[in-house]
């Protein structure tokens, strides 16, 4: 039980014991227990602090997750990172995304914290954006992407793209991290 439960009690339990002989002091007496109670509710909630957010991309939220994109092949540009709500409709089409989010790259793997708009499924989608141009580049009649790219989850890519089933990721409470390889063309 905790101290806060136990204070409760016992004011309460004094309530059901204590006779006044008059109303005002009736009156100062509850005030005094609306103060303790108050008090008491402070403590309790002083035991157990909110986890602190941390400095992330994106709208601020109580929800963050950590990304870490490894594969980056090279420290030009910014790693661009797509959030998805859970909906196959909006998947990779444009203005489909909730937001885009831009960190500079660092070879080898960059990492970084990413605010949610709450709990739930979302879906990401990531790309090296060497040039800094803020599309991914592609080429040829395929529109085959000529930059790095990944998704959540990490799914096949080699002859289209992923499902929107096959990216989805679960985010059930803050604070989690995943790790999504970048793959770029031969």
């Amino acid at each position: 039980m905790d101290q806060g439960h136990s204070s409760l009690r016992a004011l309460t339990a004094m309530r059901s014991t204590v006779r006044f002989s008059s109303p005002s002091l009736a009156l100062n007496v509850r005030f005094r227990r609306v103060c303790a109670l108050g008090l008491a509710a402070m403590i309790g909630s002083a035991a157990a602090p909110a986890l602190a957010a941390p400095p992330c991309l994106g709208p601020a939220s109580n929800v963050w997750m950590y990304i870490n994109v490894d594969g980056v092949r090279n420290g030009k540009g910014q790693v661009t990172t797509t959030v998805y709500a859970d909906n196959p409709d909006r998947f990779l089409i444009k203005n489909g995304s909730l937001y885009v989010v831009r960190t500079p790259t660092v070879a080898g793997a960059t990492r970084f914290c990413v605010f949610l708009p709450q709990t739930g499924v979302y879906a990401l989608a990531v790309y090296h954006d060497e040039d800094m141009s803020g599309t991914i580049n592609r080429s040829g009649v395929l529109g085959i992407p000529t930059e790095g790219f990944g998704f959540s989850n990490n799914p096949p890519t080699i002859a289209s793209l992923p499902t929107f089933r096959s990216v989805r990721i679960s985010i059930p409470r803050t604070n989690l991290a995943t790790t999504i390889h970048l793959k770029y063309p031969e």
